[in-house]
């Protein structure tokens, strides 16, 4: 028998890869990290149903690369969660898979020692293990969804998920979020177009069928109820911001065209900032003063923010990395995080036991 050289001819090799369960059993949930989780979870559905008249806020890091400098972010953020309490319920951010649109470091799972031996295997494993400690802080985490596999590793510790502006429109990004145990906020796409998000919100509402993998690492249909809590994130586009006014109005009035709830996420970085973290706070209090006057939509914000302001290269020899300061988008410091987020705790106090009346 003739032997034909005609599949994975691009391909190198085949890691082998622990499964879900592996990974699991490693790492288990604790009692008190599942409670912490299902609590997050219950929170923010009740402000998207309007039963908690607070707004949510994601905030932490562009990514994740150093578990050291994250917890030490998770302790301070906790502190300022208890305090702000009463009017915003506080999320750390916790994103691991950076989307390229050409090439770069692609995430602390895909590369966790960042020299480009893309140990998968350690850097699922380590993710685990820091949403645990996140968790066993007290903090609900939030993520974004890009690996289609990665949900069956780690999903059980996340609170949020988000689907980033470059995957709104996959197909198969919708379809992973109809199954997704959290809320789901959809990101406008890079062009501004709130349209694809809308679409994707009523797509992952329904059920699905689809490929993935089981808990023991087998191929596997995947077949989805649907996510009846997806909503609207207006991150901007095309260079323009989309959190003024006259846009949330507008997509107000999308929403409502398509029969979704109007439930609106503003994230304070990306265009809507125009990439200079400086601005964030601007952002959040233009959001701020729009609930204040009567605005009903805005249920949430997301905020870039580090210990350390800016952001840095990652360079060859790592011990010069700089602590607490991000390798991907430029964040705000924790001082100005903490600034912005009491400044709007406190503007916020006096009108949230009226909102919605």
């Amino acid at each position: 028998m003739t032997h034909f050289d005609i599949d994975n001819i691009n391909v190198s090799a085949f890691d082998a890869m622990p499964s879900p369960e592996e990974i699991h059993a490693r790492l288990p949930l604790s009692q008190a990290a599942a409670g912490l989780v299902m609590n997050g979870r219950e929170v923010l559905r009740n402000i998207l149903d309007r039963n908690d008249r607070r707004l949510f806020v994601v905030v932490g890091p562009c990514s994740i690369h150093d578990p050291v400098a994250g917890l030490d972010y998770a302790r301070r953020l906790k502190a300022l969660a208890d305090e702000v309490s009463d009017s915003l319920y506080l999320v750390m951010r916790v994103y691991f898979e950076k989307p390229r649109t050409t090439t770069g470091w692609k995430g602390y799972i895909n590369d966790p020692d960042m020299d480009d031996s893309f140990r998968v295997d350690q850097g699922m494993q380590k993710a685990r293990e820091f949403l645990l400690d996140i968790a066993e802080i007290g903090l609900p985490a939030g993520t974004e969804a890009l690996d289609p596999i990665s949900p069956q590793y780690l999903g059980d510790l996340i609170a949020w998920t988000a689907i980033g502006a470059r995957t709104t429109e996959s197909q198969t990004h919708r379809e992973i979020s109809s199954g997704l145990s959290t809320p789901v906020g959809f990101k406008n796409g890079t062009n501004g177009d709130v349209a694809i998000a809308i679409n994707a919100i009523l797509s992952a509402s329904r059920p699905h069928s689809f490929l993935g993998i089981n808990g023991q690492g087998r191929t596997a249909i995947v077949r989805t109820r649907g996510n009846g809590y997806g909503h609207l994130v207006l991150r901007g586009g095309d260079g323009r911001p989309n959190y003024d006014t006259v846009s949330v109005q507008m997509a107000e009035q999308a929403l409502h065209k398509a029969g979704l709830p109007g439930n609106i996420v503003i994230d304070c970085s990306h265009a809507n900032s125009y990439k200079k973290p400086e601005l964030q706070p601007l952002v959040m209090a233009d959001v701020v003063n729009q609930v204040r006057l009567g605005n009903q939509s805005l249920v949430g914000m997301m905020v870039e923010s580090n210990l350390v302001a800016g952001n840095q290269p990652i360079p060859e020899d790592l011990s010069q990395l700089k602590y607490g300061c991000s390798v991907t988008d430029a964040c705000v410091d924790w001082e100005s995080t903490q600034t912005m987020i009491r400044d709007a705790a406190r503007l916020l106090r006096e009108v949230l036991p009226t909102r919605g009346c």
